[in-house]
């Protein structure tokens, strides 16, 4: 299995809760009905919670970091072919992965939210 890991910034404008809540209520109904033709065996949205003084704790432990990310999504996949075109119907996921990418457009602020694939190397659990 391989994860790709997404910390999301919201829009500009968006408030934190205007954000989460399109993210839960609009946008993951999207991902859970193109899931397959992507090849995602699991999506989980982490959204961050709001404690604006714990936050501000947590930044200044670590000397001044940056705000905290309005949430994370962890998409999973067979393998990183699987992620890149080994699925049963290539068109109909290209079509799956533009149609999420055009409503991300609505709530993430793009060029701000890193994503990366990673390997899981579970420690405690």
């Amino acid at each position: 299995m391989i994860k790709l890991t997404f910390c999301l910034r919201r829009r500009p404008g968006l408030s934190r809760e205007e954000f989460q809540s399109y993210w839960l209520e609009t946008h993951a109904p999207l991902v859970k009905a193109r899931a397959e033709a992507i090849g995602v065996r699991r999506y989980v949205q982490c959204h961050t919670a709001d404690l604006p003084g714990l936050h501000a704790a947590f930044q200044a432990r670590n000397g001044g970091a940056p705000e905290p990310y309005d949430g994370v999504a962890e998409l999973w996949f067979d393998s990183v072919e699987a992620m890149t075109g080994g699925v049963p119907d290539p068109e109909a996921a290209a079509r799956a992965a533009a149609e999420l990418l055009e409503d991300e457009r609505n709530f993430i602020d793009l060029p701000n939210s890193p994503i990366w694939l990673g390997n899981e190397h579970e420690i405690v659990g």
